[in-house]
């Protein structure tokens, strides 16, 4: 291989370039008895702009790396220019050019042209402005340096050649041309300010909103514990000085703790938009048919422990699972019933439907007089049968099962609780609430009476009746010796 012009090449390049060991300084060629010395020249330094591949080994070349000065297209990584690799009409005795990048564009400026092509790149990958991501992925360079350098040779004289140039006109600067921001001082709504006694700042918890403050604290009266503490109350000298010192720090701390434990619970409502009640009801009212409602009631304690993103997203999931429940449940009650196929599902709502309205229109006929058997009689014969049939007839119509299907906490119940739920007449969410409490009872007194559940549940005697004697049947909960 042929020794190249060291003259234009630095130490350094060399070295990166590995020049082979085995190869003399020279290549004789004999043609004849003649000898002929060819030299291989290094042509100037190169400025490139992209990582090329190398044209023997493919792969991406990095500065700095060889370009053949006679064949076009010909790009070789130092390792395969050591080894004298020949491919095609290319010779490894064909002068060459070393590209790289480490020099300065801008005399003066400390940027090499490899700086440059990152600043460029960074620039437009976290977008301009963003100045200390910038600086962070540029080594070596501070935030004022890439921004000063920037504006100075790209944006204000532009000193690279080659540079566009940008016509500075208002649609450019702005992207469109601007509009007066037009206001007038009394067109500016002031924020709500309710009387404390009104039912809009009982709504708002006591919210102000001109003042972003509470009328009533939570604590509100933490401020008593130091209220009456006097620093000098302690003379100097004196041998209860130290302890009545701690005692004041002591006092100062808690009233601080009280302090950060009222400013931990007005973050929490901040972050959750719970100031205004009603908003939040009504978004517990969306939960009812899914999560239901005594269990988000439940899952609100977890507010103090997430954002307000990460528990809407919490709800939103639980509400999701619930609305393939309800769908799952709705699938079941047609197979039960028979519908096999889709298109099936349409005809049997609507005769359901249809059914549902007979029904409840007999049940109006039936209790309508007009239409009962004793106005066909005669008024003797009425008056007969009625003294022969009065200890038959029922004084009072047994009320129809209720229709718990699809309410909240059906999917909770067994099939017993069911049952039970629909002849009593007891929504399920009430059933799991007295089911609750009266197990809870059993468990603190070992047993439960009857006359005590009907104490804790206060409802209709003869629904508490069947729901003691079910639990108790159960084994829920003991009836006492």
């Amino acid at each position: 291989m042929a020794n190249p012009n060291l003259t234009d090449m630095t130490e350094e390049d060399a070295a990166d370039l590995q020049f082979p060991k085995d190869c003399s300084s020279s290549r004789t060629e004999n043609i004849g008895h003649d000898v002929e010395l060819v030299e291989v020249s290094v042509v100037k330094d190169e400025i490139l702009t992209s990582d090329p591949m190398c044209y023997a080994c493919k792969t991406n070349l990095r500065e700095p790396y060889v370009r053949c000065a006679v064949c076009l297209g010909v790009e070789l990584c130092p390792s395969c220019f050591s080894n004298g690799c020949e491919i095609g009409d290319h010779r490894n005795d064909h002068d060459y050019v070393v590209a790289k990048n480490e020099f300065e564009l801008v005399d003066g400026s400390g940027w090499t042209a490899k700086q440059e092509l990152e600043l460029l790149n960074v620039v437009q990958e976290c977008g301009f402005g963003n100045w200390v991501d910038v600086s962070k992925r540029i080594d070596g360079k501070s935030t004022e340096e890439c921004k000063a350098h920037y504006l100075e040779h790209y944006v204000d004289n532009q000193t690279l050649p080659g540079l566009p140039r940008i016509n500075e006109t208002r649609a450019s600067l702005f992207g469109c041309d601007p509009v007066p921001y037009c206001y007038k001082l009394h067109d500016l709504e002031e924020p709500p300010r309710f009387a404390s006694d009104t039912l809009n700042c009982r709504m708002l918890a006591g919210y102000n909103a001109a003042r972003s403050d509470f009328e009533v604290n939570f604590d509100n009266h933490a401020e008593l514990l130091v209220s009456d503490l006097n620093y000098d109350q302690f003379d100097p000298g004196d041998s209860d000085e130290e302890l009545g010192k701690s005692l004041q720090v002591a006092i100062v701390q808690a009233y601080n703790n009280r302090l950060k434990e009222r400013k931990r619970r007005r973050k929490i409502i901040r972050d959750h938009g719970l100031i205004a009640i009603r908003r939040t009801m009504s978004w517990l009212q969306r939960y009812e048919c899914t999560i239901t409602r005594a269990l988000a009631e439940r899952l609100l304690i977890f507010m103090q422990l997430t954002g307000g993103m990460d528990f809407d997203y919490l709800m939103e999931g639980l509400h999701r699972v619930g609305e393939l429940k309800n769908y799952i449940n709705k699938l079941v009650d047609f197979r039960i019933n028979g519908i096999r196929c889709f298109h099936s599902v349409s005809i049997f709502q609507k005769l359901s439907k249809l059914r549902q309205e007979n029904e409840r229109e007999r049940k109006q006929y039936l209790n309508n007089p007009e239409y009962s058997w004793r106005s066909v009689l005669p008024d003797n014969v009425a008056s007969s049968n009625v003294a022969s049939m009065g200890h038959n007839i029922p004084q009072r119509r047994a009320a129809p099962p209720l229709v718990i299907n699809g309410l909240p906490g059906y999917e909770r119940l067994t099939s017993d609780e069911k049952l039970l739920c629909s002849v009593t007449r007891v929504v399920p969410a009430s059933y799991l609430d007295y089911k609750h409490i009266l197990i809870a009872e059993n468990k603190k007194c070992g047993s439960l009476r009857l006359a005590q559940a009907r104490v804790l549940l206060k409802i209709d005697v003869n629904k508490t009746r069947k729901i003691y004697d079910f639990l108790a049947d159960e084994g829920y909960i003991s009836k006492p010796n």
